[in-house]
């Protein structure tokens, strides 16, 4: 392994390019709808060297959208290799996206998307109603005309075209890399996905549904309760694989009910049927009011805070602020809209119109990747089995359906993996080992041919280190019996 990493770096350094213009002429490149507003060389600061900041404005006239793109080039040690940068919730993504990957020497682009900021009010024209162009430009148009035209500036500055494009997000970030591969699958060589919001129109009014089930039951529960509903889940399930380390590693096998609470005291007060009946039905996921399923629910032994908080005299339950933007913004195409009103009923209907009206721009849930696969194109999704805010069974479900559209799992894995991380939240934080390496794995399966078989994952805490293999699903680390359960040496990939 070490000598790959050695070869692989030496690989990259060969191939150094450098500019063949000036920063600055790089202002009166003429490009399609496209005016280069600034072009200018940024002094080192910190680790990061300096390095040719480019900012661009791309419109689609006649609507007089304004979708402003970020690009950084390297004066000195360019890879031969672009980068694009994804955003997170509303936002497309920000100047300083480009900062990490130009100090690992790529050329690398970011963009707005066609609005500043991370609110979901672009959603609105000054009329009050919605704006598809700005929400096209957020759910695709922004992230392909960013890799335009920072393909375009590359090739000015160095006088040759970047040998492989990558793209790396997480959150929103992978739902744009997806997008990319859907829509535009020859944009880009290699895609990291994280904890992508694959399922835009349905995830966004799942995480609501903590906040429906304690309308209904008029029963808010204090977060002491929810933490010890936590808390009791993974001491239950934790030793399923063997192992006692705080973390559930396969939540799926874990069917702790927490039935078993009632009674039990707490700093908020005593456990109740009702608060174990709010916290059975969040884990369970929405339903119709028939029963039938809608969408995924909480993993146990994840926090339940990200979408099912709660607050206030007298308490109440508090949405996540993009969570409400979303139903405020589009569902509603009101600012003061009241969640507070939701009712069972209603929240199936708002499902229903989310879904119907905004997947066919917003989704990312397409399971063909035949042309992205076709173009030579490598995918590592991965996903952190805690994560509060963005279910990864969600995650999961897309992948299983790309596999049946894409002959099974076999063929399907010569180009696109799915890694779930145990006891890891939303894009990292939590318990388990997170994930490292994984962007490096994915220039290597492009450039080496060498398909990861697994991601390393790491946890520090209290001086301490933990590592652990991460398996591509469905396959799931198990303990080989022997030796430090802190060692990834120590743990081999098997059916769950």
């Amino acid at each position: 392994m070490h000598r790959l990493t050695t070869v692989f770096t030496l690989t990259a350094a060969a191939f150094a390019q450098q500019p063949q213009r000036t920063c600055e002429s790089l202002t009166a490149l003429s490009l399609p709808n496209t005016t280069i507003e600034s072009a200018a060389v940024q002094e080192a600061a910190g680790n990061v060297p300096s390095f040719c900041r480019v900012t661009a404005v791309t419109t689609h006239p006649p609507a007089g959208d304004r979708v402003k793109i970020f690009v950084g080039l390297p004066l000195t040690g360019w890879n031969g290799r672009f980068q694009g940068v994804g955003g997170g919730g509303f936002s497309g993504g920000s100047a300083n996206g480009v900062t990490g990957p130009v100090r690992q020497g790529y050329a690398a682009g970011s963009t707005d998307t066609g609005h500043e900021g991370g609110s979901g009010s672009f959603a609105l024209d000054s009329t009050g109603h919605l704006n598809w162009l700005l929400i096209r430009d957020n759910a695709y148009l922004g992230i392909h005309e960013m890799t335009v035209t920072a393909k375009a500036l590359i090739e000015a500055f160095y006088g040759t075209p970047a040998r492989h494009a990558y793209f790396n997000g997480c959150s929103t970030g992978g739902r744009q890399g997806l997008s990319e591969a859907q829509r535009y699958p020859t944009d880009y060589d290699g895609i990291l996905s994280g904890a992508p919001a694959i399922n835009w129109t349905r995830l966004h009014v799942e995480q609501m549904w903590g906040t429906v089930v304690m309308l209904a039951a008029n029963n808010p529960v204090p977060q002491c309760k929810f933490a010890a509903a936590q808390a009791a889940a993974v001491a239950a399930c934790d030793g399923n694989d063997g192992v006692k380390d705080g973390v559930i590693e396969n939540p799926r096998a874990c069917t702790f009910d927490p039935k078993a609470l009632v009674g039990t005291s707490t700093s908020c007060g005593d456990f109740t049927e009702a608060d174990a009946n709010v916290i059975r039905k969040i884990w369970e996921g929405p339903r119709r009011q028939d029963g039938s399923f809608l969408w995924y629910g909480l993993q146990r032994g994840a926090d339940f805070t990200g979408l099912s908080s709660t607050g206030g005299t007298p308490l109440v339950p508090r949405p996540n602020p993009i969570t409400l933007e979303w139903w405020r913004y589009f569902l509603n195409q009101n600012p003061q809209w009241d969640y507070l009103n939701l009712t069972p009923p209603s929240y199936e209907q708002y499902w229903q119109q989310s879904v119907e009206e905004f997947s066919a721009v917003l989704a990312t849930d397409n399971p063909d990747l035949a042309a992205f696969r076709d173009h030579g194109g490598k995918l590592v999704l991965w996903h952190g089995w805690s994560d509060q805010l963005i279910y990864p069974e969600g995650t999961i479900d897309y992948y299983q359906r790309v596999q049946k559209q894409m002959g099974g799992a076999d063929n399907t894995a010569n180009f696109a993996r799915l890694f779930l991380a145990p006891g890891v939240g939303h894009c990292g934080g939590g318990p388990g080992p997170t994930p490292e390496g994984q962007f490096d794995a994915v220039v290597k399966w492009v450039e080496q041919g060498k398909a990861p078989d697994t991601l390393n994952a790491v946890g520090r805490a209290n001086g301490a280190t933990r590592t652990r293999p991460l398996c591509p699903f469905p396959l799931v680390a198990k303990y080989t019996g022997t030796g430090s359960t802190d060692d990834a040496a120590n743990f081999t990939c098997a059916a769950q």
